[in-house]
This record gives structure tokens, sequence and C-alpha cells, in this order.
């Protein structure tokens, strides 16, 4: 996390609250860690960088890329890969890189006997055909890829998957 750069404003706050959650709380990839904890997803990407896979979480009721608690592994990238197996049915996929491509700090809301707390999500990118079938897990009411141009009309203007898409077409302009 010490070496992550970002011309982001948003990423740039970020990075100290993740430098200080890494530092003082060795807790911090289980789910049990009140106040907040690691999770890990993947930004799944079409080879044309076009399309992106994006699901509708069942319990927040919003258009997200696939991920989840790390409960326990400090490998992230590694429940950033669980998480996009079993929230996609995805298995024919290929980190783009093993790096970093996006952090975010979000507040989940209160539900049942789980106070409101903080996912500091650790995010990589994942190149899938967009022919793939996809297979929406019980956690989802829906998963399926959206054109990159379409992604505000499904997922609405949240910053962090607009920051997303914002990379991904920095990062086509770049190949192109």
């Amino acid at each position: 996390m010490d070496h992550y750069v970002t011309a982001h404003s948003s990423e740039v706050h970020y990075a100290p609250r993740f430098v200080s959650l890494l530092q003082n709380f060795p807790g911090c990839f289980r789910r049990d860690l009140v106040s907040g904890h690691i999770t890990g997803s993947a930004w799944v990407v079409s080879p044309a960088l076009d399309q992106v896979v994006l699901l509708h979480h069942k319990k927040l009721s919003k258009w997200l890329q696939p991920g989840g608690h790390a409960d326990g592994e400090e490998d992230v990238l590694k429940v950033a890969a669980k998480e996009l197996e079993e929230e996609t049915g995805l298995g024919d996929y290929k980190w783009l890189t093993k790096d970093i491509f996006d952090i975010d700090i979000h507040l989940i809301p209160e539900r049942g006997n789980e106070p409101v707390h903080f996912h500091y999500d650790i995010r990589f990118i994942a190149m899938a055909e967009a022919s793939a079938p996809l297979v929406v897990s019980n956690e989802s009411r829906d998963v399926r890829w959206v054109s990159l141009s379409s992604v505000t009309a499904e997922a609405g203007f949240e910053e962090s998957i607009l920051r997303m898409v914002k990379k991904t077409h920095k990062l086509k302009e770049s190949l192109t």
C-alpha cells in the first residue's frame, strides 16, 4: 500500500487511512473488526475494454463490481479471485496486472446484528471474454456484462465506480 500511486484525489485521501489500518489493527483482514476491515474486489473488463461485469448486490441494492470480505486472508488478490469466481461463475479470466487498480473506503449501513462499519476495498483489474457466461450467486439479484458507456445508467453516479470507468478509458487510450 505504501507504493500505490494515483492521480485521483479521493484515493490520495484514502491511502493514509489504509496504511493506518494496516499498521495499527492486525485484525483488519477479519470482518469482526467492527470499525472497518479489508475487502477485495475485481473490476472485470472485456478484451476490447468496452464492457465490465457488474452485479446487483442483494443487501446493498446497488450495482457493483464483484468483491467481498478477506475473512482472515491477507493475500487480497486471492480474495478478489475467490469473490470474482463465486459471484460471477467466471473461471476463465486473467489479471491484467497483480498491482492494485483502485482503492476505496465506503460505509456499510447497519443490518441486523451488524453495526455500521467501513470496507477498505482493494481492487484489481481482470480480463475475460464478454461472451463468457455469468452465473448469479445467492448474494446477488443479477450479474451482467455492461457496456462502459452504460455504466452510469446501470450503477448511477457512484464515485468509485465512475473512477474505475475513467481508469478503464485511460487504459484503453494508452493501448491505442
